[in-house]
């Protein structure tokens, strides 16, 4: 359905895209993963034709975009990472508004409203103004607007950013559901690890304006293979000691974690006793050392040497 060639982008003396490839199937939920500032906004303001290329192609179902924009456009749900709504206005009325800028009126529209709203789950607020809004409401109205147009392509930038956990929940399970029940072709652009894990059939690793890894999450993991993840659970963390970590020949990288420090290391490496020799001698009282199955975060780290959120 969508394939992007050598997408370039530049500002001035900076790079914010350089050279990305992918590809999105019909029916595909697929996420772009990494850090803020990894190019993915960017990436996307392209893909949407909000924003002109440096360079390289998007194709849409073959007919290439920058050419011909009207081809991706009235088919094109967009869910920005800034809430884009009309806050004076009230939910009805600002998807009413949107509604129309894609040719809905009368009863059609209407019904959309209505069938949109119990969608996001937000029937009994529709009259109420967006301003009086949770910051989660917000999110689920900003979502509804791009909705009105049953689109077929619907993309997603960081659509759950500052939101309590239940809207966040209920917003994950909503884009779940648009994927599987009207295979709704998704991009879903997160720095949340889990997110993507829980929606995206394949994925694509972005970190400083380049696609670093993509695949399905199986793939992405088997990248790992020959490598184990141990998590070192300590009383209190200390310096000296994550640099003894960092520099141990069969360590090959270690971050902080939650509670302790995040271990990448060949897999079949007998590490254990060398661990706690070194917790000893630098004063670190280990709680537990736990061997992990590989996940994305692990990935990220293993290719970049840093954490997502870094």
């Amino acid at each position: 359905m969508l394939q992007v060639d050598d997408l370039r982008k530049k500002f001035k003396s900076t790079t914010a895209v350089d050279g990305v490839n992918l590809y999105l199937n019909e029916g595909e939920s697929v996420g772009l993963l990494g850090p803020n500032g990894a190019g993915k906004s960017t990436t996307i303001s392209m893909i949407s034709t909000l924003l002109r290329p440096t360079g390289g192609e998007i194709h849409f179902k073959g007919v290439d975009v920058l050419k011909k924009p009207e081809v991706i456009r009235p088919v094109l749900g967009v869910v920005p990472q800034e809430i884009a709504l009309y806050e004076e206005l009230t939910a009805i009325e600002n998807m009413k508004f949107f509604g129309k800028t894609y040719g809905l009126s009368g009863e059609n529209l209407k019904n959309k409203v209505a069938e949109v709203l119990e969608l996001v789950g937000l029937t009994d607020r529709g009259k109420d103004r967006v301003k009086e809004f949770s910051g989660g409401m917000k999110r689920r109205i900003n979502m509804a607007v791009a909705l009105m147009h049953d689109p077929v392509l619907l993309i997603m930038d960081e659509p759950t950013v500052g939101i309590d956990p239940q809207s966040r929940n209920y917003i994950l399970e909503m884009v779940r559901d648009l994927n599987k029940t009207k295979n709704m072709t998704i991009l879903y652009t997160s720095h949340y690890m889990e997110e993507v894990e829980r929606l995206c059939d394949r994925v694509y690793i972005m970190d400083h304006g380049q696609i670093i890894a993509s695949g399905t999450q199986e793939e992405l993991k088997s990248i790992l293979s020959s490598e184990e993840t141990l998590l070192i659970e300590v009383q209190e963390k200390s310096a000296d000691f994550i640099k003894k970590l960092s520099v141990h020949p069969s360590i090959q990288q270690v971050v902080e974690a939650n509670g302790g420090y995040k271990v990448i290391t060949a897999k079949g490496e007998d590490l254990f006793s060398d661990i706690f020799n070194l917790a000893k001698s630098n004063q670190v009282k280990i709680r537990g050392v736990h061997v992990q199955t590989p996940t994305l975060e692990d990935v990220f780290l293993h290719m970049t040497g840093r954490k997502l959120r870094d």
